[in-house]
């Protein structure tokens, strides 16, 4: 094996980590999606925060070993190759979600779960644990994970690498909203007044 395997493995694996964090984090939403006390609810909100942990240390693998492989002069891409372009900007949009959406939307339902106190759900703790901050974010990132490995497989222009990207963010977003919008209208019809 030489450098390019070794390489070539880290980029898989901070790939398999990806997704494994956001696979734990699925599960997690969705446990909160379903809890009706603040003690359902806590733990899965703690397990989200430690995963949200993970995926710094996946973007920064990827980024890194995906220089190197972009780099390496034995290959036919190079760092002006589209679909390369399109994972750097998929990177970004990661980081800016995850970083900036999510995490403030998640410190967010910890203190509305805080606020609540033992025993049922509030109406807010119950909105915050069904925020798109959280379920879009979730979704899309996974969407858009799934359009740049299809990218990295099929190795297409700048139309069909934005194409995928675009593809696998509106489907996320689309089944993030699908998902909670059920709950949402239980929850808007329990704060009505009884007729």
């Amino acid at each position: 094996m030489n450098t390019y395997h070794y390489v070539l493995y880290v980029h898989l694996m901070s790939l398999f980590v990806g997704i494994g964090a956001g696979s734990v984090l699925l599960v997690c939403l969705l446990q909160l999606r379903a809890a009706r006390t603040v003690e359902q609810a806590a733990p899965w909100g703690m397990m989200a925060g430690k995963v949200g942990k993970l995926f710094p240390v996946a973007i920064l693998g990827l980024f890194g070993t995906g220089a190197y492989l972009t780099s390496e002069t034995t290959f036919p891409w190079s760092w002006s190759t589209r679909w390369i372009d399109v994972g750097i900007g998929a990177l970004v949009v990661l980081i800016a979600q995850g970083a900036g959406i999510a995490e403030r939307t998640g410190h967010k339902l910890g203190a509305a779960l805080q606020a609540n106190g033992p025993g049922p759900l509030g109406p807010e703790a119950r909105r915050m644990a069904l925020h798109p901050g959280l379920w879009v974010v979730e979704f899309s990132n996974l969407g858009i994970v799934f359009g740049v490995v299809w990218n990295m497989t099929q190795k297409p222009g700048l139309g069909g690498s934005l194409a995928a990207v675009l593809v696998g963010y509106a489907a996320g977003a689309a089944i993030a909203l699908l998902i909670t919008r059920s709950p949402q209208e239980e929850l808007a019809s329990a704060g009505e007044p009884a007729v």
